[in-house]
């Protein structure tokens, strides 16, 4: 598969992973990952071993902490790639519902291909 394709699905993933994510809605959020899911962040490693397992409090800790309202990606850039794994350096910006900046956070998305369909099977951000 050539990079533009690839980065095509993996940038059609990643919206519709972000979409899910500000929607609040776990279910379609589950649909863009594979499992076991790993997430590093704040120096915790969490496993979601199926889908249904992602804590959806985190957004209330996030409102609560930082008042926020919803995230938008900068970039998503394919670092390594083949034809089952890409490795993708992303940017994403997280924001007031006034649209005031609260933060810019660089992560590392690990996306795979099993049975013919691409899902994000690891995360590792420098954000809360």
């Amino acid at each position: 598969m050539e990079e533009a394709e690839l980065q095509s699905h993996c940038d059609d993933l990643l919206d519709r992973f972000m979409a899910a994510l500000n929607a609040h809605d776990s279910a379609a959020m589950d649909a863009c990952m594979h499992f076991p899911h790993v997430r590093m962040a704040e120096g915790v490693v969490t496993v979601y071993d199926a889908a249904g397992n992602n804590p959806m409090d985190l957004f209330e800790k996030l409102k609560a902490r930082d008042g926020w309202h919803h995230s938008a990606w900068n970039h998503k850039r394919i670092v390594q790639f083949n034809a089952e794994k890409v490795h993708l350096d992303v940017r994403y910006t997280r924001c007031r519902e006034d649209g005031s900046l609260i933060g810019v956070y660089d992560s590392l998305y690990i996306v795979t291909r099993r049975n013919g369909q691409w899902g994000i099977q690891a995360r590792s951000s420098f954000g809360p």
